[in-house]
């Protein structure tokens, strides 16, 4: 019998769906496209009077290209507000950057421009100038992610308005008596020559020297004499020479040790430690006092003689460390600083703010590094006999995070906002707050409760100026009507009037003062910390622009809760008086494959539009959405691969589902009743209902991986493995209007429709792809909702298709073995005997119409005798009678012409009849 060639009469696959996705070529297209359509415009029109959900967007730099820390950021804020924006909320989103500060300041210097040759005002200017070139740069990296929100409007710190109202902020804090000028010491950065606040301060470890030193007493109020010496211990050298004090502990016991090297004054607790130390091995404690006993005497300084240290008590010395006896210098070091306030000593600075020692310091260390005068000092001390020991030690010490240099402790005159005034008020407003993750709280809690006041003031040219006006006596002037005229003349100006005008030619017309009799004024040159910025970013960019107050969440990295959560919390209270968040969510950083930091130094950094250039936003999206962003994560080739490997899974799924739809000709004109479905219908579409609840819950607590696996488990799965593997045979082979492929169809339009909107957030160009085949929203799926297949009572379904299925997974596990043996090459080879108990067996009758079909083989019989038993049921699998149907390769006892099947005869008689 001669075999004819029937492929042709098969309803094959077909589609403009491409297997490829050749992203990189197409979503440049997309994005310029909702640019072009202000698709923004258009999401926020679609939801108008609906409920908002505000993502406020923390600024990021404006210095140089995205990185990954970046692109995570931006994608998974994305995500964030295209789910909400899916369940029907309406999603403003404001994207916004940060402008001022010093890394703008050296890039400048860096080109060529020297601030003290042009003036300041000109300086700015070409600050101002090169910021909005890299907001543009960054803008476009962000857009190329898919990024939708409000490019054409951002926030921008450096803008007029902004900064009017940063100074209102300011103004309203003085006015209320939470900005002050002070002496105090502060992170100083020598390689910034500026003040820095905590969070611009990071740890990194060094070798420093450790010295013990003598000092010799000079008044021992009776108890001691001139033979003896306190000793103290300290890792910088280089403050000795600022040293007015020495500090012990009013209850601790301390010996008064005979050594060769003098009469030694240490911690009883420490004597033989110490002496081990010292290398001292003959030795004797003559006495023992209360450290309230040593008050008020005093010692000779080891270099400066005619100069005296006063011993005082603190509760701040401890005997873990050291000697028991700390070294006191009260322009370098809080602690220090607040004892030497309360007994009255002065707060001596002899350290510029280039770091170097000033002249007082004598002719030997005059004009030295500090780092320099560590050397110098302790040498000058062994030649004074004063240096017990010198040992060098490696530990974590605070560094200026933008030049990576160590900073040092000093005290100058800066301006403050207090904390201790609000601490209580931050406190609570902090556990009034939704943490993500939950450590969050506790984190930012301690952070608050150990918080000294916040320095404001930067010595800086670049930036916000303190609105500060002196009068002639030197008195700040806080008055709200300076505030106010400033905050307009900025807003009409920009922040460069300040630096532009007279002071007098600042202050609103007609003002006079107490404070200078004779009209004469002198305005602050100080800047504000940039933190005070982005900080006050809820009034400049979210109130101002009608998005309320508190936002519902702020997303940053953790590095934020000392930085942007930190400040926009502190000024939010202070002027609100609650915090400017309901929900605080923070991500990890982005590190290599081996786990190591990406930096461009070490050649492991991935910028974003490398990856976006070769394999496309979307695999960077997906891979965002896929890891653990709550903690640190990895980025590199081999993850890059798999996560490619995935996406080509989901998209040719996608491309099945689409394929089957008749080239796209079947619409949603075509669907079925839902309710007219055979069961085994109704339950693919009853398992996605429930992966459609699942997602939104997982989108709206942040849990994107799982919203990943859960979807890419259902198409696999659900789909791939089970529903498209055994539907092929109606698709293909059935006629092309039979109800059984319509049921079909409509399944699989279902799926097309609910999942490309679950996955839309994520794969934000892909499934704008399938929208623009399927038109599932006439315009974009972007202005499309959450929808599930609107079935009746399903529960019931579901749990009878448990056992059914686990019928099935035995069935495959002995197709399975007959395979390993070599009984036969594939499923559709096998007749299956199958014994199984009467619910079972019931169950089938009930829910499959077509049990060959649904397993994938020749013929299926229930038989009563008994079989290889599994997990479920007993399986025997045999070889099938009759021969192979050359058009649909199902075996068939049919005596048809041409050997087709019963099935296949009719179906091609029927397409003659219709041709």
């Amino acid at each position: 019998m001669e075999t004819k060639d029937f492929k042709s009469t098969l309803l094959m696959p077909k589609t403009s769906f491409e297997m490829r996705g050749n992203l990189t070529k197409k979503e440049p297209k997309f994005q310029k496209r909702w640019q072009e359509e202000k698709l923004y415009e258009k999401m926020l029109d679609k939801r108008e009077g609906c409920e908002a959900f505000v993502l406020h967007d923390g600024p990021p730099y404006a210095n140089g290209d995205i990185h990954l820390g970046h692109a995570l950021n931006k994608v998974l804020k994305d995500v964030i507000n295209k789910s909400k924006f899916m369940q029907g909320y309406q999603v403003p989103y404001i994207p916004g950057w940060d402008t001022h500060g010093l890394p703008i300041e050296t890039a400048v210097t860096k080109l060529g421009y020297d601030r003290k040759k042009i003036g300041i005002p000109e300086f700015r200017k070409i600050c101002h100038d090169f910021a909005l070139e890299q907001v543009a740069l960054q803008k476009e990296g962000f857009l190329s992610l898919g990024s939708i929100g409000d490019y054409d409007h951002p926030y921008i710190t450096l803008q007029p308005d902004f900064e009017a109202k940063q100074i209102e902020i300011f103004g309203k804090m003085a006015s209320d008596g939470l900005i002050y000028q002070g002496l105090k010491p502060v992170y100083w950065s020598p390689s910034s020559e500026s003040a820095l606040a905590e969070a611009e301060v990071e740890y990194a470890d060094i070798k420093s020297p450790t010295i013990f030193v003598k000092f010799q007493v000079k008044d021992g109020k009776g108890k001691l004499s001139q033979d003896d010496y306190f000793v103290i211990w300290t890792t910088t050298p280089w403050t000795i020479p600022a040293n007015n004090g020495i500090s012990v502990h009013p209850r601790m016991e301390y010996a008064k040790v005979k050594t060769p090297k003098g009469n030694l004054i240490v911690s009883a607790s420490m004597v033989d430690q110490l002496m081990k130390e010292f290398d001292i091995e003959e030795y004797e404690v003559l006495e023992t006092f209360k450290g309230s006993e040593l008050e008020y005497m005093t010692a000779v300084h080891p270099l400066y003689p005619e100069r005296e240290s006063l011993v005082m008590v603190g509760e701040h010395v401890t005997d873990e460390s050291g000697t028991g006896l700390v070294h006191t210098a009260p322009g370098f070091g809080m602690d220090d600083f607040l004892i030497g306030k309360k007994y009255g000593l002065p707060i001596y600075v002899n350290v510029d703010e280039q770091g170097k020692m000033m002249e007082d310091c004598g002719e030997r260390l005059a004009g030295q590094y500090v780092e320099d005068a560590n050397k110098t000092v302790t040498m000058w001390l062994d030649e004074n006999d004063a240096l017990l020991k010198l040992q060098f030690i490696k530990h974590s010490y605070p560094h200026d995070w933008r030049t990576k240099k160590p900073i040092i402790f000093r005290a100058t005159t800066q301006w403050f906002a207090s904390i201790d005034q609000i601490r209580d008020k931050l406190l609570d407003q902090i556990h009034s707050v939704s943490w993500v993750p939950a450590w969050g709280e506790g984190r930012m809690h301690n952070m608050i409760s150990d918080r000294s006041d916040w320095c404001i003031s930067r010595q800086r040219a670049w930036g916000v100026p303190i609105p500060i006006i002196y009068g002639e006596d030197g008195t700040p002037l806080m008055d709200k009507e300076i505030f106010d005229h400033v905050a307009k003349l900025v807003a009409e100006y920009g922040s460069n009037v300040w630096f532009e005008r007279e002071a007098k030619d600042l202050l609103p017309d007609g003002y006079t003062s107490e404070h200078s009799p004779n009209g004469l004024f002198t305005k602050e040159t100080d800047t504000m910390d940039v933190w005070f910025d982005s900080g006050s970013s809820h009034t400049g960019a979210m109130k101002e622009r009608g998005l309320g107050y508190p936002a519902d969440l702020y997303f940053e990295g953790s590095d934020q809760y000392r930085g942007w959560f930190n400040s926009s919390l502190i000024v939010g209270t202070a002027v609100y008086g609650s915090a400017p968040y309901k929900q605080v969510l923070s991500h990890g950083f982005v590190m290599d494959e081996n786990g190591k930091k990406m930096s461009k130094s070490q050649w492991n950094a991935v910028a974003p539009a490398e990856i976006t250039k070769q394999y496309g936003a979307d695999i960077l999206r997906l891979w965002a959405a896929s890891v653990d962003y709550q903690a640190d994560c990895s980025m590199g080739k081999t993850i890059l691969k798999q996560i490619t490997d995935t996406y080509r899974k989901i998209r040719n799924t996608f491309r099945f589902l689409v394929a089957n739809l008749d080239n796209n000709t079947f619409t949603k004109d075509d669907l079925l009743d839902l309710n007219d479905l055979s069961d085994l219908n109704k339950y693919v579409l009853a398992v996605l209902n429930d992966i459609v609840d699942e997602c939104i819950k997982a989108y709206n607590e942040y849990r994107f991986g799982d919203v990943v696996s859960m979807l890419t488990a259902f198409m696999t799965n659900e789909l791939s493995s089970y529903y498209l593997n055994y539907t092929k045979d109606i698709l293909y082979v059935e006629e092309k209007d039979s109800n059984n492929r319509r049921q079909v169809q409509t399944v699989l339009w279902y799926c097309a429709s609910i999942l490309s909107r679950l996955w839309a957030p994520i794969l934000a160009f892909t499934c704008e792809e399938i929208n623009d085949l399927m038109k599932f929203d006439e315009e974009s799926i972007h202005l499309s909702e959450f929808v599930k297949a609107d079935l009746k009572q399903t529960e019931g379904l579901k749990e009878e298709m448990k056992q059914l299925l686990a019928l099935r997974k035995d069935v495959l596990k002995a197709l399975e073995e007959a395979r390993n043996d070599q009984k036969i090459k594939k499923s559709e080879e096998a007749a299956i005997r199958i014994h199984a108990n009467p619910e079972i067996r019931a169950l089938m009758e009930k829910l499959i119409d077509n049990p060959a079909q649904w397993l994938i083989v020749s013929s299926v019989d229930f038989t009563d005798e008994p079989l290889k038993a599994y997990d479920t049921v007993e399986v025997a699998v045999d070889e099938p009678k009759g021969h192979v149907c050359p058009r649909c390769w199902k075996f068939t006892e049919s005596e048809n012409e041409d050997g087709l099947c019963n099935r296949c005869r009719e179906v091609i008689a029927h397409d003659h009849c219709h041709n």
